[in-house]
């Protein structure tokens, strides 16, 4: 056991090391100390959005709606077969009840966002305007060095997507940052993290995830 929230939600070594799994590219033989933390911060955020999310029912995760984020996921992974060669090492079987429920929690969290946050928000024609030549025309040129990058008028559907996800998770951040400051966080285990650095202690809100 490495953390509670809340009094309820129960965050053991195995979610760290299922969570690792899941991130390519991440080194599952003797993980780092840090991935490990950033790993926990992520879970915690996870489950207190999920905790929200829980309030309405309307977000739940069909079984269609699994399948398909459950694909896209594998869709990550240089091949299927290194996917669940993956999940095999950390004790996650192929179409196991731990590894849909995972994918379910996190479909309902992402429909849960969409329907607090991303319903919701407004990007006005001034605003694309101003993040295209703010951000994504230098990003664009630093990108590719020479190269012209493309009129807004070519690319404004993009753009205007990119600074709308902006929005939701400069939204998302702060509801999360009210979220941790209220949450009850007990690090049960501090060795799963930090390498045995501090004893348990409890943790009113855990650093953003970056």
């Amino acid at each position: 056991m490495v953390a509670v929230i809340n009094g309820r939600e129960l965050i053991t070594h195995s979610d760290l090391l299922w969570q690792l799994a899941l991130q390519p590219g991440v080194p599952l033989d003797n993980p780092r100390r840090e991935d490990l933390a950033r790993a926990l911060q992520l879970i915690i955020d996870q489950r207190l959005i999920a905790q929200e999310a829980e309030k309405l029912p309307s977000v739940a995760a069909t079984d269609a709606e699994v399948q398909a984020e459950l694909t896209k996921l594998v869709g990550r992974f240089p091949s299927r077969e290194e996917f669940y060669a993956r999940l095999r090492r950390v004790g996650l079987g192929e179409d196991s009840e731990q590894l849909r429920e995972i994918v379910r929690q996190r479909v309902a969290i992402d429909k849960y966002i969409s329907f607090r946050f991303r319903a919701f928000t407004v990007v006005t024609p001034a605003e694309v305007a101003d993040y295209y030549r703010d951000v994504w025309a230098p990003r664009r040129r630093q990108r590719a060095p020479g190269s012209v990058a493309p009129r807004l008028e070519d690319v404004s559907a993009e753009v205007e997507e990119e600074l709308r996800e902006s929005k939701v998770e400069s939204d998302t951040d702060e509801f999360l940052e009210d979220a941790r400051a209220t949450a009850e966080i007990v690090i049960l285990d501090q060795t799963a993290v930090n390498g045995g650095q501090g004893p348990a202690r409890a943790v009113p809100s855990p650093t953003p995830v970056p």
